[in-house]
């Protein structure tokens, strides 16, 4: 194919504008389209993967698929805590409203081939280099979205839910919907001169 031609003004008017808008930035009940959550999810697939391994899948969750997610998270929390005798209601609840409030939660997953031999580190970068081209996605779309690792993230017994091996990750979630505001969150990054090293001779 012969080389694209891109526009670099844009490239790092997305990369420098993208931001995180997190629940209590979201306006309910005013669902975004699926087909802008495939776009994500087609960008999300053309990310860098070493060998080719495509290590990422994920869940979409909407509709009614957000109350059966929240049901799980907020009963597996209960199980493990009343379990180690620190239940806390608050949390409970907020497991159980805090997923209604988004338009769509995705579930972020790492499938490991084993028979690639690839550092497991490599394979994590492939998936979150796919989450970032995600959240680019949704920035574009003037959306507000970010990426939790919150709840069942690290419980082992989430797995068998998401239907992942052993060898398999949950990486967390990328919680979508519409911005309540019209207002875009300011950026801070410290100079990158204070960060790199430059080696010429």
């Amino acid at each position: 194919m012969e080389r694209p031609e891109f526009n670099i003004e844009e490239v790092n008017k997305i990369i420098r504008g993208r931001r995180s808008m997190f629940v209590a930035q979201f306006k309910e009940n005013d669902p975004v389209e699926d087909s802008v959550i495939q776009e994500m999810l087609e960008n999300a697939n053309w990310a860098p993967t070493h060998k080719l391994t495509e290590p990422w899948s994920f869940t979409v969750f909407s509709g009614e698929g957000l109350k059966k997610f929240a049901d799980f998270q907020a009963n597996l929390y209960k199980q493990r805590a009343e379990k180690n005798g620190n239940f806390i209601e608050a949390t409970f609840q907020k497991f159980l409203e805090n997923p209604l409030k988004a338009s769509h939660i995705i579930a972020i997953k790492m499938n490991r081939d084993l028979r690639a031999n690839l550092p497991v580190m490599e394979e994590i970068a492939a998936v979150a280099m796919a989450v970032q081209n995600m959240y680019l996605t949704a920035s574009a779309h003037g959306l507000a979205a970010y990426w939790g690792t919150g709840g069942p993230t690290f419980w082992p017994e989430a797995k068998e839910w998401f239907e992942l091996g052993e060898e398999d990750m949950l990486m967390g979630f990328f919680y979508v919907a519409k911005p309540a505001t019209d207002r875009w969150p300011e950026g801070r990054r410290k100079p990158i001169a204070e960060k790199v090293q430059w080696v010429r001779g």
